[in-house]
């Protein structure tokens, strides 16, 4: 009979749990309000430096 009881009152405190996580629920993040990019601020015409890459991943040698 105890063990009945014990069983109760762990699945009452697991399903409270889960009431409060899914009735008290973080609000939802507000996004920040940033400026819009104007074409003025591009930089035409900067390039950037090129980097040299010699990728050997999938070269394999031939067995003789």
């Amino acid at each position: 009979m105890r063990a009945r009881y014990a069983i109760a009152i762990v699945a009452l405190v697991l399903i409270g749990f889960a009431g409060k996580f899914f009735l008290f629920a973080a609000p939802p993040a507000e996004a920040e309000m940033r400026p819009s990019l104007d074409i003025s601020q591009i930089q035409i015409g900067k390039q950037l430096p090129v980097q040299k890459l010699d990728d050997m991943s999938f070269v394999f040698s031939r067995p003789d």
